[in-house]
Order: structure tokens, then C-alpha cells, then sequence
């Protein structure tokens, strides 16, 4: 018996005849796209004004509502300077065992790098990042410890007070009288992926002195006496809010650097001041500086090499101008360019400059016509942006 299986319908037979394409990925390749791999691990600091603010409180709690919801989280140091509350919440965290060292007949703890990098958890909670490490350690220093573990793509937790940032050594040094010994370079700060204030009231620092929360009492009358006196206190905790604010600032660069679509908002004013190989630069490197002080405004000063400064004296005058920036603390960008109206232009764009500063000194004949001629092709390329013209001399 001849049984006869009717034709399918047109569109059922042509999905049916359809090859698909062979599986060319992995499920690991395919979960990559859905959610890429992270070049470095993610480097969020928490950051005081003096001891007793809560850092390593606060983070141990981040380090606990983290592992909570599944994430694997260990401690790679945990300071509690023997109190109470601290102790008790990193009991809850894992923890690496550390490294055994001995030093002049000593033995020492230091953190255990090779173990974590061997555990390879996904975040590692590391106290106290200006520590400095004894000797025979990987490292010379903790924050270098914490660059070799977010390289190994392991995200990383910390803890600082803002005296140890080496740039504000010498100003903690004239408010408090104190030399900090152990400081952190300030590319570290720039490393900084997200960063928390522990912030509080200098009033309540000192009550948690007075009660012993941070030093035994027979030790805190003399720090009230010092260190934690209240115009100390309350200048101390403006230089960690200045630090926050910047990198505030820099997340804000980076979106912006990202979604070119979005306009350049920026909260602090920035000063782009442009300088040459002219000697009375410095006059307007000095009207930038003020104008950034009085405003609270980062500082910038711009140098475009169009090909002229080529002269010897030139070359000399120009390193002047740029070590006189500089020592007033402007960050200095150079770049090369056909014209300097482009070149500033672009700078400007880069940079978010909210206000920037040109020197007059053409103010006659042909010279002055390529002078005008220049500002005006700025203003057409440039982003909204004030723009200052000052006479280039001293008066």
C-alpha cells in the first residue's frame, strides 16, 4: 500500500530546507558579548579627613552587603586599631591569611598578594593604602600591592586619610605641624574608579575622641590638644572634599569622553589659559591662576606648536613660561597643530574649559589683522566657551 504524505505549504518547506549557520562560538564567547569582560579591576576608595571618621567601618559594610548578594568578596587586610565594631565586621568577611615576615629579629604580618592573586576572588577589602611594607615583601608599598591585584582584573576596596596624598603633604604639614611619613602618589588618586567621603562633623570626631573610640583616653586629651584641634579638623576635611570633588570631576570627563552626544556640563570652573615661547606669558599664566583661585576652578595652560618657537631663546623662554605654570600648579597641555586657533580649539573640547584666556600684544599693522583673524576662527570652531582677551604686559 502506497501511502502518499501531502506537499508542506510553501513557507513551512522553506524553513524546513533552511541551513543554518554552524555554531561558531562558545557559550563563554557568547556570555562575553552580553556582558564584556572588564580590561582592570574597578579601584573604589574610601576616604576620611583624620582617624575615627569610619572608613574601614564603611567599607567593611559595603564588603558585607557585596558578599550578601553573592558576590565573592575577602579581606586582604583589615586595621581594626582595636575597636570593637570593626573587629566584629571583618570577622564576617573571609580572609586570606597573611604573610609571615621577620624583620631585624621581628616577626611581621603583611598582606599575602600571591595567595589573593591565586584565589582570585572578585573583590578584596585592603586597609590602610599608604602603608608601607616591610622589608621582604613583594611590594614596598600597599598601593602597589592594589595595582598588581585591579591588574589581575580583581575589583578592590580601600581605605585613606587625605594627609597621606603626597601633593598635600606640605599643606597638612603648615595646618597641623605634622609631617605625614607614609604618602601615596597622586597618579594613584588618578586610578581611582569611585571614591566615598567617610565624612564626619568635626564636632563629633572630637565627642568619639573624648569617649575613647578611637584612642585609648589616656591618649585622647593630647590629640584633642593637636592634631584633632577644631580649625585642624575642620581644614583637613575641605582637602578631603576638594579630592572627592575632583574625582567627581574626572567620572564626569569620562562620560563625557564617552557619549560625545551629551553637552559638556561641568560644576567647577575650568581656565584655559594660552601661552608661547613670549615672556610676558607668565603675566597671563598669573591673571589664570587668580582667576582659578578666586573662582575654585581647576587651571590649565595651553601650549600649540605651530613650528615657530624654534629659535634657541625661544626654546628657553618657552621651558620658562611652562615651569612658572607649573610651580602655580596649572596643569600644562601641549599639542602640535597647523594654526593655533585649531589647535587651542580642540584643547578646549578636550578639556571641558569652561573660560579661556588670550594675551594681546599685535596692536598694530598686518600682525594685528593675523591676531583678529585667529580669534575669530577660534570662536567659530570652539565649543561655548568665555573667552578673555588681556593685554600680555604687565601693568
Amino acid at each position: 500500500m502506497e501511502v502518499t504524505i501531502p506537499a508542506l505549504p510553501k513557507t513551512i518547506a522553506a524553513v524546513t530546507r533552511h541551513d543554518y549557520p554552524p555554531m561558531t562560538k562558545t557559550p563563554e564567547e557568547w556570555l562575553n558579548e552580553v556582558s564584556p569582560e572588564k580590561p582592570r579591576g574597578i579601584f573604589k576608595l574610601f576616604l576620611g579627613y583624620a582617624p575615627g571618621v569610619g572608613k574601614t567601618y564603611a567599607m567593611l559594610s559595603e564588603a558585607i552587603r557585596r558578599a550578601s548578594r553573592g558576590e565573592d568578596v575577602i579581606a586582604g587586610v583589615v586595621e581594626s586599631h582595636g575597636r570593637k565594631a570593626t573587629a566584629e565586621l571583618a570577622a564576617k568577611l573571609d580572609r586570606i591569611p597573611p604573610r609571615k615576615l621577620e624583620y631585624k629579629g621581628t616577626m611581621f604580618e603583611e598582606m599575602d598578594v600571591d595567595a589573593i592573586l591565586a584565589r582570585k576572588p572578585a573583590v578584596v577589602v585592603i586597609d590602610e593604602l599608604a602603608h608601607t611594607n616591610i622589608e621582604g615583601s613583594k611590594h614596598a608599598k600597599r598601593y602597589e600591592d592594589v595595582m598588581e591585584l585591579l591588574e589581575a582584573k580583581i575589583d578592590v576596596l580601600s581605605t585613606m586619610n587625605v594627609q597621606h596624598v603626597e601633593s598635600v603633604g606640605p599643606t597638612v604639614q603648615q595646618i597641623t605641624g605634622v609631617q605625614v611619613r607614609e604618602t601615596v602618589p597622586d597618579w594613584v588618586m588618578q586610578r581611582v574608579d569611585e571614591i566615598v567621603l567617610a565624612d564626619l562633623t568635626p564636632q563629633a570626631l572630637q565627642k568619639r575622641m573624648q569617649r575613647g573610640d578611637i584612642y585609648p583616653v589616656d591618649r585622647a586629651q593630647r590629640a584633642l590638644s593637636h592634631f584633632f584641634r577644631p580649625g585642624n579638623l575642620i581644614a583637613l576635611r575641605e582637602l578631603a572634599l576638594r579630592q572627592v570633588t575632583g574625582v567627581v570631576d574626572r567620572s564626569l570627563d569620562a562620560f563625557l569622553d564617552k557619549d560625545a552626544t551629551q553637552p559638556a556640563h561641568t560644576v567647577r570652573e575650568r581656565i584655559g589659559v594660552c601661552v608661547s615661547s613670549n615672556p610676558a606669558a607668565q603675566y597671563l599664566i598669573a591673571r589664570g591662576s587668580r582667576m582659578a583661585q578666586a573662582m575654585g576652578g581647576e587651571f590649565y595652560v595651553f601650549y600649540v606648536d605651530v613650528g615657530r618657537d624654534t629659535r634657541p631663546e625661544d626654546q628657553k623662554t618657552l621651558a620658562e613660561n611652562i615651569r612658572f605654570a607649573e610651580n602655580l600648579g596649572a596643569r600644562v597641555v601641549r599639542c602640535s597643530g597647523r594654526s593655533i586657533a585649531d589647535g587651542v580649539a580642540q584643547l578646549v573640547r578636550e578639556n571641558h574649559i569652561t573660560q579661556v584666556i588670550f594675551g594681546r600684544s599685535a596692536r598694530t599693522g598686518w600682525q594685528r589683522y593675523l591676531y583678529l583673524s585667529a580669534i575669530q576662527r577660534f570662536l567659530r570652531d570652539s565649543p561655548s566657551v568665555d573667552v578673555h582677551i588681556v593685554t600680555q604686559e604687565a601693568r
